[in-house]
């Protein structure tokens, strides 16, 4: 039923493209630490070709995957048919996180629409691809996006934006840091007199 390939194939790339959601797996070292799992929705996902994708990260409650992948750069990107033939398509490879402000970033940035809440971009260069039957997955009809995040971020503005950074996406539950928390502490130390 599963089989693996070395990279994305057209169809792999074709199946991706029709997807409105997907789910983001990471993990720390430590045994002892959280492994996390995101869905993510919006039209945030891109292929760069056959061996690597991006997604745009929105701020959410957690930074869990960017410190993961500081960490030890382990990533599973998951797609699942909701609708249509079933399948599940995952992509396993290595992340890297990239903030705004960075040459990658002026590179990849311009390849999403840019929303309100907008952290920072995964770059995942893929060393696995593994599809399976998905028969015991449900069928379900997308309506649309649920436009409360965006809003949300959209009425509070940059300023809070910043302020939410600093209160919840500097450290992972864990306690590992994450890469925009050491930005915003870098900006913090050129700030003090």
């Amino acid at each position: 039923m599963g089989k693996t390939f070395d990279c994305m194939l057209e169809e792999h790339m074709e199946f991706i493209s029709r997807q409105r959601m997907f789910f983001v797996g990471s993990a720390p070292l430590s045994g002892e630490g959280h492994v996390n799992l995101s869905p993510k929705g919006y039209d945030a996902f891109r292929i760069l070709s056959s061996g690597e994708v991006a997604y745009l990260d929105l701020t959410g409650s957690g930074n869990e995957t960017s410190a993961h992948l500081q960490e030890n750069g382990r990533i599973t990107v998951m797609f699942c048919a909701f609708e249509g033939p079933p399948n599940i398509l995952r992509l396993y490879g290595r992340g890297e996180v990239v903030l705004p402000g960075t040459e990658a970033w002026s590179e990849l940035a311009p390849l999403f629409e840019e929303l309100p809440g907008t952290r920072q971009i995964i770059r995942i260069r893929v060393d696995q691809v593994q599809t399976s039957c998905g028969f015991g997955v449900p069928l379900y009809r997308y309506e649309r996006d649920r436009e409360t995040l965006v809003k949300w971020w959209e009425a509070k503005g940059p300023v809070a934006l910043q302020a939410y950074w600093r209160e919840k996406n500097r450290t992972t539950l864990d306690g590992l840091p994450t890469p925009l928390g050491k930005k915003l502490q870098e900006e913090d130390a050129l700030k003090v007199p």
